[in-house]
């Protein structure tokens, strides 16, 4: 017997087939399994109705009828999921080892090559939106405009502009921004906040005092922004908790064994009293080093290099030659050992762990990281593939704001959307191939 809650969901399904049959633009995509982003069972024989940017019904065939008039694409034997996050880019880089060479040669091309290179990459490899952290203001305001106009193919972008600091590094006063006092803190974070950033990043806040690092949070927060911050030292940690900070990045630099006892303490009570602590643990881009180290047949792959001319392109992969020489990854052996317990102190601590990778850093490139942190994460460290999914998908989407538009597969909401051939909870290594990239609708690839 066919019960009232059945009858008012086959009517809603009606009424969408109704609304959907007079339109022209309307996409079906049909016969997949479907992974909602929720980390809910998965929706087997599932159909997804689009129209123009919008996901306007899903079901399964034979409950959901398909409009005449739809393009339909099958996702027969595909796992479709939504497009998924990268939480931590930088899409000024694109894996060259030389930061002072780049910063140099390369700055007046970051906003026409650069940031658009590495966003398409993005795009391309099943990536349909990315948080940037650290990186040029104007260029990055740029190419975000752009790509959300639709004037260029990219994921979108979520930028806090350049990275604010006690003092920047030589040469890099561009896209790090040094603070003198709690009160130039706040203008700093006001400046950017006008500009029109998405969240503020902060780095070595160990390194200033205690009203600078509490003005730049509550500065931020006035104006509705999250601060993400750095946690590759403990002190960075026990500030950035006492000062509200949102998210951490990294599993830190040091070779201890383990997060010290307050320091794990410090985060457990703030994940108790009900506070959301969101972290970031960027750890593929750690682990996989001696595996890039060993073999360089990985630098060879056309991925990374699309939307590069050929003069950048050959002076990244030069920069590449000898990996073990590069002062960015010289302590990665020591600290290697200590990444599987930090990670599992992080999952079991109460905050929030969400996928990103440091793309764009050496040897880290747009086009691969991102599947290689999901792929770490379920292959080696324990986190089922839903779980896995879901810090790829809708905690991003969560902790942006922007829940109500992407980070699940919902009616009502942006038809950003991914499929890959086979069943991506057995082999979450699958997503490398990502065989259909929606982005508001429109096919990518």
């Amino acid at each position: 017997m066919m019960t009232i809650k059945h009858w008012a969901g086959s009517l809603l399904l009606l009424a969408a087939f109704f609304n959907l049959s007079a339109q022209s633009n309307v996409k079906a995509l049909v016969g997949g399994t479907l992974l909602d982003g929720f980390g809910g069972a998965p929706l087997h024989n599932s159909v997804i109705l689009i129209e123009n940017e919008t996901i306007k019904a899903i079901g399964q065939v034979g409950q959901l009828p398909i409009p005449a008039n739809a393009e339909v694409i099958s996702t027969e034997g595909m796992s479709v999921l939504p497009g998924l996050w990268e939480m931590h880019s930088h899409l000024m880089l694109v894996g060259h080892s030389d930061y002072a060479h780049w910063d140099t040669a390369y700055i007046s091309q970051f906003r026409d090559v650069i940031i658009p290179a590495a966003a398409k990459q993005l795009l391309h490899a099943g990536v349909t939106s990315t948080r940037d952290l650290g990186g040029p203001l104007e260029e990055l305001l740029y190419v975000r405009e752009q790509i959300n106009s639709g004037k260029m193919e990219g994921a979108t972008i979520y930028t806090s502009g350049p990275f604010i600091q006690k003092k920047p590094y030589p040469g890099t006063e561009k896209f790090r921004w040094g603070v003198d006092g709690p009160e130039d803190a706040r203008a700093k974070v006001r400046k950017l906040a006008l500009a029109g950033v998405d969240c503020i990043k902060l780095i070595d806040q160990d390194q200033m005092s205690m009203e600078e690092v509490q003005a730049v949070v509550d500065e931020a927060h006035a104006h509705g922004l999250k601060v993400v911050a750095h946690s590759h030292r403990p002190e960075e940690i026990r500030r950035g908790l006492l000062a509200g900070i949102d998210c951490f990045e990294h599993t830190g630099q040091a070779t201890a064994p383990e997060y010290p006892a307050d320091v794990m303490e410090l985060i457990k009570a703030r994940t108790a009293s009900g506070k959301t602590l969101f972290w970031t643990p960027t750890i593929s881009v750690l682990w996989n080093y001696t595996y890039f180290r060993d073999n360089p047949e990985a630098f060879d792959d056309p991925a990374w290099k699309e939307g590069l001319p050929e003069n950048i392109i050959t002076d990244i992969r030069s920069s590449l030659n000898n990996p073990q020489t590069l002062p960015y990854y010289m302590m990665v052996p020591a600290r290697k050992p200590t990444l599987r317990r930090k990670f599992e102190q992080l999952a079991t601590s109460g905050a929030i762990l969400m996928t990103g990778t440091d793309a764009g850093v050496p040897m880290t490139f747009h086009s691969n990281s991102t599947w290689r942190e999901l792929d770490l994460w379920v292959r080696e460290l324990g986190v089922s593939p839903l779980d896995a999914i879901k810090g790829a998908t809708f905690w991003p989407a969560f902790f942006m704001g922007v829940q109500d538009k992407v980070g699940t597969l919902t009616p009502g909401k942006q038809a950003d959307i991914i499929a890959v051939r086979g069943d991506v909870l057995q082999h979450i290594n699958l997503l490398q191939n990502v065989d259909l990239v929606l982005k508001k609708g429109k096919r990518i690839k």
